[in-house]
Order: C-alpha cells, then structure tokens, then sequence
C-alpha cells in the first residue's frame, strides 16, 4: 500500500459485499496514508473471481457442440436467475440475462450497491458463470445445489455463500430519502449489524444512537452530519472505517499512537534503511518500487514489501499477479535457496505496508515452504441480533509453489504501519516452518476485509465485518501481531541517528550458526 506518487489522495467509493479492497482492492484508508506520502487513500471492494476459459471463443458466435450446447449453457445460466442472499455482509445479489448486480441492505434498508457485472461468455459444464465488473477484478458464481451458490473475488481469500430468495423486498426498489436522519439510521445500522469488535473496543452501539440520533434532524446540514458521524466511529480506533462525505470531506479511524508518514519523514526513512543495509549494496526494485531485494554480506537476503497492490500503471490484479510472479522468480533462484551459496537467512521487511489483496501475500508464503500448511480461517459477522454468531470459519492455506523455495529461517520486520494486507501476509508466515522471527512493534490491528456500504444521501464509508483467526481460534483485531522481540520502528531517535534497530538485530540474529543449520 504506499509508495504510489502522484496519484489521487482522496478516498473513493468502494464495493458493497466484497471485502477489502482492495482497489482497486483490500486497501484501508489509513493503509494508503501509511506507506506513501502519495499514496491515495482508497478503500474499495473488489469484488472477484477465478479466472477461467470460456467454453467459446470471443466472436465465434456458438459453442462446441450446436444447438444443443447453446441450450445447455442456457439451462446453465439459468440456474443462478434470480435473487440472492449472502450468508453474512448484509447484502443481495440479482442475477438477470447476462447481468449481475448487488444491492445492501439492513433491517431499515436496502440501497442499490455499488457492484455491477456482465456475464463473460457461456458458464462452464458446471455452471459457473464469470462476471466482469468495471473498475474491478471479476466475479465469478457457481451453483452449490438446490437453492444454492457460491461467489468467489479473485483478488480476495475465501467465498462468499449464497441462499436463493424469492424476490427483493419492496423497500429496494423505494427511493433513497435525502433526510439526514436517513443517513443517520442506515449507517449507525450498518455498524450494528455488521461489526464484530464493539465488545472487545468496550463500545455501547445502542448508547452511541441514544447519544447522537436526537441531535440530527431535517435541517442538519453536511458538515454537522459529518461531524457527528466523525465523533461515533472515531472511538473504535479501527484504521478500516471511513466515511467519504466529498473529495476533500472525509475521515478515517487509526490506533492511537499511529504517525503517518510525510515528504521529510518518508526520506529519512529511505536513508535510515540505506545507511543500515551497507555501502555499496545493490537493491533491485519491481512494481513500480513497491518490492525490492537485496543480497547483503553473510548470505542473508533483504525483502521489502511496501504494497500488495498497484504493482502496474494499470492496477488490475491479474497485472499485479503477474509482476509479483516475475519479482519472485528473480528473488528465489536455485542459487539462492538450493546448494552452497544458499541463503542462510531471510529478512521480510513490511513495517511500510499499507495493505493490499490478500492473496498476493499467500503467493509470495507459497515460496517459503516445501510442505502446504494452514495461513489462517477467515469468517463473517453473520447475525444483525447477535454479534457472536459468524459464518463457518473457512481454512486458508499456504501450498507449495512448485519451483525453488526457501525454507530457512526468516525475520519478519513489523510496525504498526504494517495494515491490512500486511498483517494478514505476517499472520500467514506463523503458521510455517520454521517459525519466523517477528521484530519490530505491533501491527496496526486491522485484517478484515472492508464492507464498503453507501448513504441514502450519497456518501460512502467503510467498515470491517470479519475476523482472521489463528488456529487455535484467536484474533489479532485491535492490538495487532506483536513481536517477539519488540525494537523501535521509525522513531525520532532512530531517524536523528540514521539508525534501524530492528534490521541491525535481525542481520545479528540471522548470522548465526545457530539460525538455523546454514553455514
């Protein structure tokens, strides 16, 4: 999430239902501000699905097969018409023709959602259906069994269940009221149907509504809106909620304590780093500067990560993908994993990184093992009365990439501008062996995916409705991942002196005999 200069500072209006995003994909607001001076402070849901190859070519005009396949893909699509309700996020999902769109709802209302897509080509033989969304990576459907289906985002973990409804209720097709107390209604709303750490923030939802729901009336204007909207949710300290009122009227929550960066501290950053890597040391740079990689003295390999998203001009995710991939295969070489000039060490340096899409922080841990494991279960608020009832928690896995992998011992680097993205990729890395060593400070403490939800009267804003759990069921939400030796991490001292105590101590720790076997 950061280093993108010159780009659009101001936040812009995600997609309903799909998380984090990533944005174009799973970027906090804060995760934007963090990393780069210009990052832009986006938050958007992409929503996507797996790519898959079409049953006919583009321009052929029919299938393989005649008449009868045109008729089986029919059938096929219509097995996922109608309306669609999602298990947790709040949200409907239309299937008509070749189109799909999703609406968001809560008990007091159902508001047209910022997602659409068009049908790519036929479904497949076993009905699934891809759908390309503006703006966004696609969104692929397909039939679950009688009344049921599953969507998938390409450019986020996991699924998203879907239940057949008879119809939209009467409120979706109603227009949106004007009336600040509308407003008021449907996101105070939201929150308490959605967000899952009200008890753990020690936050009274139903006492923030008594407190501020009287003060707002027809005549409230949009800057007093605003500015109460601004009073409820900044207590939760939550760097994935938002509320986006203009392009230069908006806010976002973060941890106390988190200094974001600007021009004079981003460059003593980068000269801290240099004087710290050593005269003379050779960092190749890829996605537009958002990975970097060094070979330092001692074989131990130095591996930045700034961003899980925006490695290309253009932004899509298959781009990122595919400029990740060819990062990767020029950092993890036969040479450098394999035989007498093997790495002895690795450090991951994403104290810098504001976040991004998932499942580019699974690739790059795919690379660090010969043996799948467990990264995390990741699971939805799934109740709007009960705040502990979530969806079935769904296992994320890290598998072997099938080529050159390093399995010695690394250091991850962490500070609390490690978010979103950043934390879920760290998270990923726990699971491995051998264990990592975590250096640094707390992570920011936010791994949800963003629900990105839209006002009656036009605004937008954002909030997590997931959690990221170990394996032994905990979550990191709030305190964020914490080191097991805890350094400071750009601090005033450390900048004055171009010092970075925590590369200095993972060099010192990686060069040991005792790191882990590589001599």
């Amino acid at each position: 999430m950061n280093d993108r200069s010159g780009t659009d500072h101001r936040p812009r209006p995600g997609h309903p239902g799909c998380p984090r995003r990533r944005g174009r994909q799973r970027r906090s607001p804060l995760l934007l501000a963090a990393v780069a001076v210009a990052a832009a402070l986006t938050a958007t849901a992409a929503c996507a699905g797996p790519a898959r190859t079409d049953r006919s070519a583009p321009g052929t005009g029919a299938a393989p097969g005649g008449a009868a396949a045109d008729r089986s893909d029919r059938t096929s699509a219509a097995s996922l018409e109608g309306v669609w309700r999602m298990d947790g996020y709040g949200t409907l999902v239309t299937i008509k023709g070749r189109g799909l769109r999703t609406y968001e709802t809560t008990a007091v209302s159902c508001l047209p959602g910022a997602v659409t897509g068009t049908r790519a080509g036929a479904p497949d033989a076993a009905g699934r259906s891809r759908f390309s969304v503006p703006d966004s990576a696609p969104i692929t459907v397909v039939p679950a069994g009688a009344g049921r289906a599953r969507l998938t985002m390409e450019d986020a973990v996991g699924r998203r269940s879907l239940h057949r409804i008879d119809a939209l209720p009467a409120r979706c097709a109603q227009r949106p009221s004007r009336d600040p107390r509308a407003a008021f209604d449907v996101l105070w709303q939201t929150y308490a149907e959605n967000y899952p750490f009200f008890r753990a923030k020690k936050i009274d939802w139903a006492a923030v509504r008594d407190r501020y729901r009287p003060r707002i009336t027809a005549k409230t204007t949009d800057d007093q809106l605003l500015a109460v909207f601004r009073k409820m949710i900044e207590p939760l300290h939550d760097a994935h909620t938002r509320v986006v009122a203009g392009p230069e009227r908006w806010f976002a929550g973060k941890r106390p304590g988190t200094v974001l960066p600007t021009p004079d501290s981003t460059a003593r950053i980068d000269k801290a780093l240099a004087a710290r890597l050593g005269p003379g040391t050779v960092r190749r740079h890829w996605a537009q500067g958002k990975l970097s990689y060094a070979d330092l003295p001692g074989r131990i390999g130095y591996f930045r990560v700034t961003q899980f998203a925006g490695y290309t001009p253009k932004g899509d995710y298959a781009g990122d993908t595919a400029e990740l991939d060819r990062a990767l295969n020029s950092v993890f070489t036969r040479a450098r994993t394999q035989g007498p000039r093997a790495l002895r060490g690795l450090i991951i340096d994403v104290r810098l990184n504001g976040g991004g899409a998932d499942p580019l922080g699974l690739r790059i841990a795919s690379r660090l093992t010969d043996h799948p494991y467990l990264a995390y279960r990741k699971r939805a608020r799934n109740d709007p009365r009960d705040p502990g009832r979530f969806t079935t928690p769904q296992p994320v896995r890290i598998r072997q990439y099938h080529g050159p992998v390093y399995t010695g011992p690394i250091a991850v680097l962490t500070g609390r501008l490690t978010i979103s993205a950043g934390e879920t990729f760290t998270q990923s890395l726990m699971g491995r062996s051998p264990a990592p060593l975590r250096i640094g400070e707390n992570t920011q403490g936010v791994f949800s995916d963003i629900l990105d939800r839209r006002l009656p009267n036009g605004w937008t804003f954002g909030l997590p409705n997931e959690e990221f759990l170990t394996a032994d069921g905990r979550t990191f939400d709030g305190p964020g991942i914490p080191p097991a030796l805890p350094t400071p991490v750009f601090t005033d001292e450390e900048l004055s002196a171009r010092r970075d105590s925590a590369l200095t101590r993972a060099r010192e720790l990686l060069a040991r005999p005792t790191a882990g076997g590589r001599r």
